[in-house]
C-alpha cells in the first residue's frame, strides 16, 4: 500500500465499541411512533439504513440504556444471529436513538479515522468475509464480540482528507442510488392511495351513490364501480363483490426449502425472508445463488406474479410481488401463493400492503409464544374480491408506475456496480485520488 498508508486498530482510535440490551418488558414496551427510536438488527443493511421494522421506547426506557445513545455518523454493526456483519451508519433524521443487545456502535475519533470511511472498509468484500469467519468460528449461533471488534486492522491512509475524499466518491454514488429509492417509494405510495381509495374507502363507490361522478376517473373504468353497498361479515362492501379466503383464488400454497448455497455465480437465486423485509421490490442482485438439482428446481421455481410471505420470526407476515425473476427458488421461511387468475395479481400484491392484511397477521399471532404463521392459516384469510374487471383496471394503472420504478430499479443496479467496483480498488490504495483535499472540502 506504500508508506502513506497504515494499518489501523480499531480498538486504539475509538471513543466507543459496544452494543446495548432490550428494554425491560421486552417487545411488550415497544411503540409504534414516540421520541426515543430503538434500533435493532432489521434495521441495519450493508447498503444503507432502513427505517423498515423502526420501533420506539419511552424516556423512561430509553434512561435504562442510556450508554448506548447513538450519535451522528456512528458506524452501526450487526453482532448477532443470520444478519451478522452487516454494517451501515445511522440515519440523522430518527435521532435520538439507542440499540439493542444485537447492534453494536462503533464511534471512531475523527482525527485518526473518518466514520464514512470505516463505514465503507466494513462493508468490503474482505471485511465482509472476515467478520463472516470470526462470527461463524465461536459457538453454535454467529456472534461478533466486542474483543474481535476492538481488534479489527482498518488499512487506510494516513492523510485523513484522502479518508473523507474516498468516502465522499463512494457516498455521491450512494447518494444518487438513494434518491432513485425515494423516487420508488414515491411510486409506491401513489399505487397504495389508489387501492385504498378504490378498495379500501370506496370513493368511486360512494360518488356514484351520491349521484357524482367519480372524481379523476375514465368513464370507463367509473361504469365498472357499481352505486351501492351491501352488509358482509366484513362489514359494508360494493353491491355485488363477494369475500373468499385467499386460498380461493391462489390455489394450493407452497412452503420453500433449504439448499446449498454458492459462493459463485452458478445456479439459480435463492430468495431468503432477508431479501423481501425491506423495500417493496426485490433487489436481485444481493440475492445469493444455491446448489439445486433440476426437480427441485422445477418444484420451487418463482414466477413472475408468484406472492411469497414470511411465516416466522420477527418479519411475520412481510411479503413480496415476484417481479420479473431471473431463475429463482424460495427459502423454507418463505411460503409461496399463486394467483389462480393472473387478473388479481396487482390488487392481492397491495391488499398484502393493507391495514386489512396487517390486521390479520396480528390477529393470528396473538396469544402465540413464537411468531409464526403457516400456510394453511394465511390462506384461510378473509378477502374482499372485486369483479374481475375491476382488479384488471387496477393493475392496468399501477403497471404504469411500476415500469418507472424498474426502471429506476435498473439505474440503481448500475451506480452500485460501480460503487461495488470502485470500492476495494479505493479502499486499498489500488486507486489513489489526486487532489484529496479539494475533494474532502467540497463534502464537508
Amino acid at each position: 500500500m506504500g508508506s502513506e498508508w497504515r494499518n489501523i486498530n480499531l480498538g486504539d482510535v475509538c471513543f466507543k465499541i459496544g452494543s446495548g440490551a432490550t428494554p425491560h418488558g421486552g417487545s411488550s414496551v415497544y411503540l409504534e411512533s414516540g421520541e426515543i427510536a430503538l434500533i435493532r438488527s432489521q434495521n441495519i443493511y450493508n447498503d444503507g439504513f432502513s427505517l423498515n421494522g423502526l420501533t420506539y421506547i419511552t424516556d423512561e426506557h430509553a434512561d435504562q440504556l442510556s450508554n448506548v445513545e447513538v450519535l451522528t455518523d456512528d458506524v452501526l454493526l450487526n453482532i448477532t444471529g443470520d444478519s451478522v456483519a452487516r454494517c451501515c451508519q445511522v440515519d440523522p433524521n430518527i435521532l435520538p436513538a439507542r440499540v439493542n443487545q444485537h447492534v453494536a456502535i462503533i464511534r471512531p475519533d475523527s482525527k485518526y479515522l473518518n466514520a464514512r470511511y470505516l463505514r465503507y472498509y466494513m462493508i468490503s468484500p474482505s471485511m465482509q468475509e472476515m467478520m463472516l469467519s470470526w462470527a461463524g468460528s465461536g459457538g453454535t449461533r454467529n456472534a461478533l464480540t466486542k474483543g474481535m471488534i476492538e481488534s479489527f486492522q482498518i488499512p487506510a491512509p494516513t492523510d485523513i482528507c484522502e479518508q473523507q475524499a474516498i468516502a465522499c466518491i463512494l457516498g455521491a454514488l450512494d447518494d444518487k442510488i438513494e434518491l432513485y429509492r425515494q423516487m420508488n417509494q414515491t411510486l409506491e405510495e401513489i399505487a397504495q392511495s389508489i387501492f385504498n381509495g378504490w378498495f379500501v374507502d370506496f370513493d368511486p363507490v360512494r360518488a356514484k351513490a351520491a349521484g357524482q361522478d367519480p372524481p379523476g376517473l375514465a368513464l370507463h373504468i367509473a361504469d365498472l364501480f357499481p352505486d351501492s353497498f351491501e352488509n358482509t361479515e366484513l362489514g359494508e362492501i360494493p353491491a355485488k363483490w363477494f369475500i373468499q379466503t385467499l386460498g380461493d383464488i391462489t390455489g394450493k400454497p407452497k412452503y420453500g426449502f433449504t439448499a446449498p448455497g454458492n459462493h459463485v455465480e452458478v445456479g439459480p437465486r435463492m430468495l431468503r425472508i432477508t431479501d423481501i423485509n425491506r423495500d417493496p421490490w426485490i433487489n436481485w442482485s444481493s440475492v445469493p445463488y444455491c446448489e439445486i438439482d433440476a426437480q427441485s428446481f422445477s418444484k420451487n421455481r418463482l414466477h413472475h406474479g408468484d406472492l411469497v410471505i414470511a411465516r416466522t420470526g420477527a418479519t411475520t407476515g412481510e411479503n413480496a410481488f415476484i417481479e420479473d425473476p431471473p431463475d429463482a427458488v424460495f427459502a423454507s421461511y418463505l411460503i409461496r401463493f399463486r394467483p389462480k387468475d393472473q387478473r388479481y395479481g396487482r390488487y392481492l400484491q397491495y391488499w398484502m400492503r393493507s391495514n386489512a392484511y396487517d390486521s390479520l397477521v396480528k390477529a393470528r399471532q396473538a396469544g402465540s409464544t413464537r411468531e409464526s404463521l403457516n400456510a394453511q392459516v394465511i390462506a384461510g384469510f378473509p378477502i374482499l374480491i372485486p369483479p374481475s374487471l375491476v382488479a384488471e383496471a387496477f393493475g392496468d394503472l399501477v403497471e404504469s408506475l411500476r415500469m418507472k420504478l424498474n426502471h429506476n430499479n435498473r439505474q440503481t443496479r448500475t451506480l452500485s456496480e460501480l460503487r461495488d467496483t470502485l470500492l476495494p480498488k479505493l479502499i486499498s490504495g489500488e486507486f489513489r485520488i489526486p487532489d484529496a483535499e479539494r475533494i474532502a472540502e467540497r463534502c464537508v
